[in-house]
């Protein structure tokens, strides 16, 4: 089973337990090495210590007198230092278990020693000693006094040492469940809590808002949570909205032609004749056409938003002026206004041309006398394109929701237009944006000079 499957708590406590035995291991491996030279340092200061309580009294006057060694190296389990005194007759005072060549040995290199005090060690018999020779003068002639200790000692030691690690390692190492459970928690409960909520959101039960008071990572994924919950409530009402909308757009144009049919066939005329009857039906039918269009093409841009769309070569102020002599024709009275710089640019034309016309429309629709375009570049490498109308001034309210779908316009108009012409600018990196003026209303849209 992977780790990632176990509950939180057995993964906090094995990272503990592995934690744990890593740096146990790191110990045991490190602790030998460096105190191996301390511990033999400690010897040789016990072994020093030693002869200096030793040499307190006039050891030389009575020699002969000290007890033998017995039991040499098993008596070592204490800080037990022997000590041995020699002359240069080669006399060894007390008798001494150590063989021959042992003792000879050491009287050789305590008579061709230098120094008044110098260390040694070697091994006898398999086993280590430390032992230090110390030359001593004295009324009756010169001693040396051989003092030492058995390496067991230090092994004494680092058995203590690891015996009193281990206990330690293995008593934290039990006891590590035990923070590890308040840690996991400490971690899991809100975590738990944020999957009640998300699951009751999933469930679209999302009234109740996600509130954890921390500023940490958990506490940064419950306010983004909370964020998604308010978007998701949002859309909601937008998608509850817009299909009620969509229903009444496309409602209304059916409702009139089917009435104006059911009069036909009747033989009541609504609009006094049969032709100008007949011209309601038809132009009732372009804007049922019209919305299916725009609704079909609203999902259009929804499927282009995943893919990478098509980047033709065209020059922009041309394709302005072509858009704009098209709607010239709906409004004779309307005096337009250019001020367009020759701009060539990468983009896919056919939605430009549909932004432009949906842009053109609501200028159209509302100006009073006049329509002013320009089209300039900017220092930052940016396009900016501006569309103004001298037309009524758009209300705060309605500015706000200006380019969202479904949003009815000052006259009704569903705004489906402007929020394809959003939708096309953002999906070429741009932005868009309207501004009341002293006499009407200017749309503002800034684009990068080529699409990245």
């Amino acid at each position: 089973m992977k780790m990632k499957n176990l509950p939180l708590a057995i993964q906090i406590w094995l990272i503990f337990a592995l934690l744990i035995i890593v740096v146990t291991v790191a110990l045991l491996l490190i602790i030998p090495f460096s105190l191996d030279r301390f511990f033999i340092n400690e010897i040789y200061a016990n072994i020093e210590n030693g002869q200096d309580t030793f040499q307190s009294g006039e050891i030389w006057q009575f020699p002969r007198n000290l007890p033998p060694i017995v039991n040499d190296e098993a008596d070592q389990n204490i800080r037990t230092v022997r000590h041995l005194l020699f002359n240069n007759d080669k006399q060894i005072f007390p008798p001494n278990p150590l063989p021959k060549p042992v003792l000879e040995n050491f009287i050789k290199i305590a008579q061709s020693q230098e120094m008044d005090l110098q260390r040694y060690q070697e091994v006898i018999r398999g086993n280590r000693m430390f032992y230090v020779i110390r030359r001593i003068s004295s009324p009756t002639g010169n001693f040396y006094l051989l003092s030492y200790m058995w390496d067991s000692y230090r092994q004494s030691l680092v058995r203590t040492l690891f015996r009193q690690l281990s206990l330690v390692m293995g008593m934290v190492f039990i006891l590590s469940w035990i923070p590890a459970i308040i840690l996991a928690q400490y971690l899991t409960k809100p975590l738990v809590f944020l999957e009640k909520h998300v699951s009751q959101i999933a469930k679209q039960n999302w009234e109740e808002p996600v509130v954890i008071q921390r500023e940490d990572e958990i506490g940064r994924l419950a306010k983004s949570i909370d964020v998604l919950r308010n978007r998701l409530i949002r859309q909601n009402e937008i998608q509850q909205n817009s299909l009620q909308n969509i229903s009444h757009a496309l409602k209304t144009p059916v409702m009139v032609i089917r009435s104006y049919a059911q009069s036909i066939l009747d033989g009541i005329f609504p609009k006094g004749n049969l032709e100008a009857s007949v011209l309601v039906i038809d132009q009732e039918a372009e804007r049922l056409q019209k919305r299916n269009r725009d609704l079909l093409y609203l999902t259009k841009l929804d499927v282009l938003n995943t893919i990478n769309q098509s980047q033709d070569q065209y020059r922009l102020d041309e394709l302005i002026i072509d858009v704009m002599n098209r709607f010239q024709i709906r409004r004779k009275d309307i005096k337009w206004i250019t001020d367009l710089e020759d701009i060539s640019y990468s983009g896919d034309y056919e939605q430009w041309t549909v932004a432009l016309e949906n842009l053109m429309d609501n200028q159209v629709r509302y100006a009073h006398n006049t329509i002013t375009i320009s089209l300039k570049t900017q220092p930052n490498s940016q396009i900016l394109i501006q569309v103004g109308n001298d037309g009524p001034s758009i209300e705060e309210k309605t500015m706000k929701t200006l380019f969202e779908k479904f949003h009815p316009g000052m006259k009704g108009e569903f705004g489906l237009g402007l929020s394809i012409t959003a939708r096309i600018i953002k999906l070429h990196g741009g932005t868009i944006s309207v501004a009341n003026q002293e006499k009407g209303v200017t749309f503002s849209i800034l684009i990068p000079a080529q699409k990245s």
